[in-house]
């Protein structure tokens, strides 16, 4: 799993957020356009691309893109 791919899968959820000001260390919380829609997208996004669920409690716990990356990553070593 490439930080990279995730990022563009994450940047590709939002509409009015040029993809350039998405990127590992954003605070995707602290973006204009978020909100709990694009949160619930996020977890459509986590299940559909890598095959893990994630919560909105685990969403929330979250920073940055990078912080979500990690969080995919493990839960996704854990279903092999």
């Amino acid at each position: 799993m490439e930080i990279t791919v995730f990022v563009d899968n994450f940047a590709n959820l939002f509409d009015e957020t040029p993809k350039a000001e998405i990127g590992e260390t954003t605070n995707f919380k602290g973006l204009e356009e978020w909100n709990s829609l694009l949160g619930l997208a996020t977890v459509a996004m986590v299940d559909e691309h890598y095959g893990v669920r994630v919560s909105g409690d685990e969403i929330k716990d979250a920073q940055t893109v990078t912080d979500l990356f990690e969080l995919v990553k493990q839960k996704s070593a854990g279903n092999k």
